[in-house]
């Protein structure tokens, strides 16, 4: 039995892994920078989910994650950036080169394995939110009743019946604090955990209300408040539910390379967004910091300025 043959390419300058607002904005900088590059996305982008960010500047009226990708992709095609589709699925380092298999999509190429070689990696994989219990999730997203990131968007929500939903008692307890400037009625909802005293006084203090349990169902069906069923079968219905249950960012690339991450997960970068691996970069949610789409691309574009100045260090070939 013979599988797939594997297509060699060219080398590149840099492979950009993911094209969300960091992937995306290092390609562009790289293009301007007359510098060849490959960018390869799986097809799905967490910020695609955006109904609207009113925090990324420049955006007055506020702009739809989906509108904000399809811009940047617009913007890159003036200097030659163009995206494959596919997901990378094994990288090696091969001297000073990395070498990455990809798996093609149906109708991209002829869907055989291909593999790309680039002497500088950049990381833009992003992370995965942890949901758990609520079908039809992402639709809650779009129509704003589930929010994922409560510096994004609580402004939207503010004066609003509001629910936040962990696993973890130090998450829920600082998003819940973090969110009580914007509401008067806000509950956290704590599953798998108990609260310190310390935590219980603080919240007390601030007036939120406190359920500990599981809940056995959460429905945001219809027209209707999204509802909240705890184990019991009492239900809870509330304007906005943030399930702040956790993330799992996609650093399984770098650490196939030995790239160091942190007890999250997220990768470790200096100042320059340089892993531990030596060409190896990491931009966006899918390292330890804040985030934010505005970080993301300020993260491309120093990663990317100093992609550009590295390459010029290396000998010629």
């Amino acid at each position: 039995m013979t599988g797939k043959k594997t297509q060699p390419l060219k080398s590149t300058d840099c492979l950009i892994i993911g094209a969300g607002p960091a992937g995306l904005t290092a390609a562009i900088y790289l293009a301007r920078f007359r510098r060849s590059i490959a960018i390869v996305d799986s097809g799905f982008s967490r910020a695609s989910l955006i109904p609207a960010s009113h925090n990324c500047p420049g955006f007055p009226e506020g702009v739809s994650g989906e509108e904000l990708l399809r811009l940047l992709r617009v913007q890159g095609t003036h200097f030659g950036v163009e995206v494959k589709t596919g997901e990378v699925t094994e990288l090696k380092k091969i001297e000073q080169r990395f070498e990455a298999t990809l798996d093609r999509r149906p109708g991209n190429g002829d869907g055989s394995p291909a593999t790309l070689r680039a002497t500088t990696i950049l990381l833009a994989t992003g992370t995965v939110d942890s949901i758990r219990n609520i079908p039809d999730w992402t639709m809650g997203v779009k129509r704003g009743l589930i929010r994922l990131c409560p510096i994004c968007d609580a402004y939207e929500a503010k004066d609003q019946d509001m629910a936040v939903l962990s696993s973890s008692a130090r998450r829920g307890v600082n998003h819940a604090l973090f969110l009580r400037i914007y509401t008067r009625t806000l509950t956290l909802i704590l599953s798998e955990t108990t609260l310190a005293a310390v935590d219980q006084r603080r919240l007390r203090r601030a007036k939120i209300d406190v359920v500990e349990d599981t809940p056995r169902e959460i429905s945001i069906t219809g027209r209707a408040r999204p509802t909240i069923v705890l184990s019991n079968g009492r239900e809870l219905q509330f304007d906005v539910i943030y399930p702040m249950l956790g993330e799992s960012p996609r650093s399984g690339l770098a650490t196939q390379l030995g790239a160091r991450c942190n007890r999250d997960g997220k990768l470790i970068v200096d100042r320059y967004q340089r892993t531990t691996v030596p060409g190896l970069y990491a931009a966006g949610d899918v390292v330890d910091q804040l985030n934010q789409i505005s970080v993301a691309m300020g993260h491309s574009a120093i990663a990317a300025t100093d992609i550009h100045n590295r390459l010029d260090r290396l000998p010629k070939r």
